[in-house]
């Protein structure tokens, strides 16, 4: 709670208020039913309408101040939830940006949206309650309970024995309904899940007509959510009949001992009459006190989420003393071995050993699952390694600030994004202050100004989330564009043509090597035409270094890179297809 409560911030003042101002209600609330035994024991007893107006006047004047300190209570309370939950969000989803790729992993994007939205909102309705009725109902309590011991001791020992009854009733209440709600806000991730996968592959699911299969697997989800809920409900609602029985109990036992005090003239009409407001108050501030228990389990298990996310560090992060500038786009893989999970076992590379210089340009190759992505993202300090150095500039990678090292490093990804917004406002993501011309020469040499001109608003045409409205390949160029205008000392190309025509990836590959001589490019590809032109070419083959040299020099020495050539020249097939050599080999 401490970690929850510290996202207050400005509204902490709002937070105090809110009580304060209940307390000041509860208080009005309190002397009302003793103002009206006075009145009818000291007014109407007695036939005194002098007193009877004074008291009245006090009555209605303790109940504006009532009105007034309620509403300004309920304002606070909602300024201060509702504040509560903007930082929450706005926490959450800055620690989310400081989130390395090894972070990310730990979260579905599901469960990070159920976070930020029912989670959140639950805390919020929560913390809204605990300002109000947390406040009122135990000072209503104690208040009420003080009076009625005040007007008599005997009859007031009554609410001990119900206090007790209700408190036992709670606890196995909370108990039970407590792992019921863990278990129905994991299965909201679930059902966001569905939703999230069902309308990203809208077409596809069209195409093959599968309709039919994703609804029965959304109802199935929405069902088991349906279940734990009805069965947490189901517990929660034996709350409701405890307390009326103890509430009619508690007036029942007071009617006939009351009755016997004012027979017995221990007590007088006005005290019962006042006893039996008392009464009500104690039972109403008992019955908004199992609400708010009831709603603090179920908040409990979102304030445990929401922490979850609040409490992760970033496993990658800025030494102290970082450096600032990289030299130049040199790259070393001194020794790299690499896992994805730390210690698994599973390496993803192997004992890499790569020297680029500054400017070179380099193709590398390689089965699905070979490393390719996965040596590209070390560059960029993405991951770190598990053994071994990478170094650029020749500095270790992780003796640099990270955005001064990521500011030189752009990435193009066969799958990249783009955002709603016009397509200058996606290409200044590569630099903001570029102007509209320079981004006109950047999309030259990515080959993206022919199409961009076609469209009637040009550069101020509208990209749709995702960049759904235009092409794969078009898309792709655009990112490339964008990352040239970042100038980078390191350019990245993760198959990121692969969507694009032969003769397309041709020009790029040639306007690249014009417009970025003393850029080192790294260009991850299947087609061997991709990377044949390159100054080396790198073949991986299951996180292994299988070859390293000029394509001329691994079609003399490497068999799999020339029986790939082949059959890709042939057009019988691509790396991903098993090699003669390799079937021997197995």
């Amino acid at each position: 709670m401490k970690m929850i409560l510290g996202s207050l911030r400005q509204y902490k003042k709002d937070s105090l208020l809110a009580p304060a101002f209940t307390a000041l209600e509860v208080i009005m609330e309190v002397l009302l039913p003793f103002i009206t035994a006075a009145i009818i024991d000291e007014g109407l007893g007695k036939g005194d309408l002098q007193k009877v107006c004074l008291y009245g006047v006090l009555m209605t004047a303790m109940a504006a101040l009532s009105l007034l300190f309620g509403s300004l209570a309920g304002k606070y309370a909602a300024s201060a939830s509702s504040g509560l939950a903007c930082n929450l969000r706005e926490d959450i989803y800055g620690n989310i940006q400081t989130f390395s790729f090894s972070n990310i992993d730990k979260f579905s994007t599901a469960g990070l949206v159920t976070r930020m939205t029912t989670d959140v909102t639950n805390v919020q309705n929560a913390f809204q309650m605990v300002l109000r009725i947390a406040v009122r109902s135990p000072l209503m309590l104690v208040c009420s309970m003080a009076m009625c011991f005040l007007i008599s001791p005997g009859l007031s020992a009554v609410f001990a024995v119900a206090i007790l009854f209700l408190a036992c009733v709670l606890a196995l209440i909370i108990r039970m309904t407590l792992k019921v709600f863990d278990q129905a806000f994991r299965k909201y991730d679930d059902l966001n899940a569905e939703v999230q996968e069902n309308v990203a592959a809208m077409r596809v699911v069209k195409s093959f007509v599968r309709e039919d299969l994703e609804n029965s697997k959304f109802s199935k989800s929405a069902d088991g959510l349906y279940r734990l809920f009805v069965k947490a409900e189901g517990l929660l609602a034996f709350n409701s009949p405890s307390m009326m029985l103890v509430v009619y109990s508690c007036m029942i036992a007071i009617a006939w001992l009351g009755a016997r005090s004012i027979v017995s003239g221990s007590m007088t009409t006005g005290e019962l009459t006042s006893l039996f407001s008392y009464v009500l108050s104690v039972m109403m501030s008992l019955m908004m006190l199992s609400m708010v228990f009831v709603m603090i389990t179920m908040s409990a298990a979102s304030i445990r989420r929401i922490r979850e996310v609040l409490a992760e560090t970033p496993d990658l992060c800025s030494p102290v003393n970082a450096i600032h500038e990289v030299a130049d786009g040199r790259i070393d893989f001194n020794h790299v071995t690499f896992c994805y999970r730390h210690g698994s076992g599973r390496e993803t590379l192997s004992d890499v050993d790569l020297h680029i210089r500054s400017g070179e340009t380099i193709g590398v190759i390689g089965g699905t699952g070979s490393g390719k992505s996965s040596l590209a993202s070390l560059v960029s300090r993405l991951y770190d390694v598990d053994s071994g150095s990478v170094c650029v500039g020749g500095q270790d990678v992780r003796r640099y600030d990270t955005d001064a090292l990521r500011s030189q490093v752009a990435v193009v990804l066969q799958k990249n994004t783009l955002f709603s917004g016009t397509i200058l406002e996606n290409l200044r993501w590569g630099s903001e202050q570029a102007t509209e011309e320079e981004c006109r020469q950047a999309c030259q040499a990515a080959c993206a100004d022919e199409f961009i001109q076609c469209f009637p608003q040009k550069y101020s045409t509208r990209i749709e989330r995702g960049g759904s409205n235009i092409s794969g390949g078009q898309k792709q160029r655009l990112c490339i564009a964008r990352a040239l205008l970042k100038q980078p000392k390191i350019l990245i190309l993760d198959d990121s043509t692969s969507a694009v025509d032969t003769a397309t990836d041709a020009k790029i590959r040639r306007s690249l090597s014009e417009h970025t001589t003393r850029t080192t490019k790294i260009i991850i590809a299947q087609r061997i035409s991709s990377v044949q032109g390159a100054d080396r070419i790198l073949v991986l083959d299951d996180g292994r270094v299988n070859g390293f040299d000029t394509h001329e020099n691994l079609l003399r020495t490497n068999a799999v890179y020339r029986e790939i050539y082949e059959s890709q020249k042939k057009g019988t097939g691509d790396f991903n297809r098993p090699s003669p050599s390799m079937k021997e080999g197995a």
